[in-house]
């Protein structure tokens, strides 16, 4: 398998490592448009490759990603502790357009990273000229990963037990599926320890994450690289997991019109392809039609 990155600063690098680590690709093709840093982290990599499952590693030009099996796209402007991804969105919006302009045409199912994830997913499918289902944001399985150690955290159990979703934006308008939420099959707030009085204070913890790491090391990256790299595995190896990743949905899932955001989508080789409608109570559902009206207009001021 041969995946190509395009970005390689803190959020690349630690999707490549990932990568690597987890033995999907035969070949890593790296890019950066500064290309020595490329190039230095394409050797960094290979004089690791005693600790890591086979692979070629080598920086490569944009148009030779074309030949990729997936391409992750995580090149842009980082934020700033006082942004919200949605500030990051003409000057991103523009960088990632460019990118999959050089992509069209390719056979390579491409993966969105940069930041705001959901509009750039949008942006990147508009550009690139592929179906929805081969154009993946990681949308909000970096906040459904969260809210899982923060759930486990409270009952003291691991949160690979823990089976509970974040939906609609990766931001501000994010919505907990608190009703779906089970352990084990027992729903969650039937859970013993569980406490649902705090809900409300561990879902603002998850989505002011980002902000609370970014205030104190200047970036997210590592949490971002494993969740990536565990998208491209089921991409890769036709796991055809559920994943709380980002497509673009015409109004068939009851949101209205055309938008790109995170619900439940079953994803294998053929890309995210059958999308799951969630159980919600009437509360959450209203905050995922405005989490998709959020998401729409910043889309339309582009």
């Amino acid at each position: 398998m041969r995946v190509g990155i395009i970005g390689m600063g803190w959020v690349g690098s630690s999707v490549a490592i990932s990568t690597l680590h987890e033995g999907l690709a035969r070949e890593l093709w790296l890019h950066d448009r500064r290309p020595d840093l490329a190039d230095g982290e394409a050797m960094d990599l290979a004089q690791g490759a005693s600790f890591y499952p086979s692979a070629d590693v080598r920086c490569a030009e944009i148009e030779e990603m074309r030949d990729c099996d997936v391409v992750v796209i995580a090149a842009g402007k980082g934020g700033r502790p006082e942004q919200s991804r949605l500030d990051l969105l003409r000057e991103n919006a523009s960088i990632v357009r460019d990118i999959a302009t050089e992509l069209r045409g390719g056979r390579a199912t491409i993966v969105v990273v940069t930041n705001p994830v959901d509009v750039l997913t949008h942006v990147v499918w508009r550009a690139s000229g592929l179906p929805p289902e081969r154009v993946i944001g990681t949308g909000t399985m970096l906040d459904t990963a969260r809210l899982r150690q923060m759930i486990g955290r409270e009952l003291a159990i691991d949160p690979r037990s823990v089976h509970a979703h974040v939906l609609g934006e990766h931001g501000d308008s994010e919505v907990v599926a608190w009703s779906a939420a089970n352990v084990g099959g027992v729903s969650l707030r039937s859970a013993p320890g569980w406490a649902s009085e705090r809900e409300t204070a561990i879902a603002a913890e998850v989505r002011t994450a980002a902000y609370e790491i970014i205030r104190r090391k200047g970036a997210t990256n590592h949490a971002i690289g494993l969740v990536t790299a565990h998208l491209l595995g089921s991409l890769l190896r036709d796991e055809r997991r559920v994943l709380t990743a980002s497509r673009v949905h015409d109004g068939s899932v009851g949101l209205g019109g055309e938008v790109a955001l995170s619900l439940p989508v079953v994803v294998g080789r053929e890309g995210a392809t059958r999308v799951l409608s969630p159980s919600l109570d009437a509360k959450e559902r209203a905050g995922l039609e405005r989490s998709a009206e959020v998401l729409r207009a910043a889309i339309a001021s582009l």
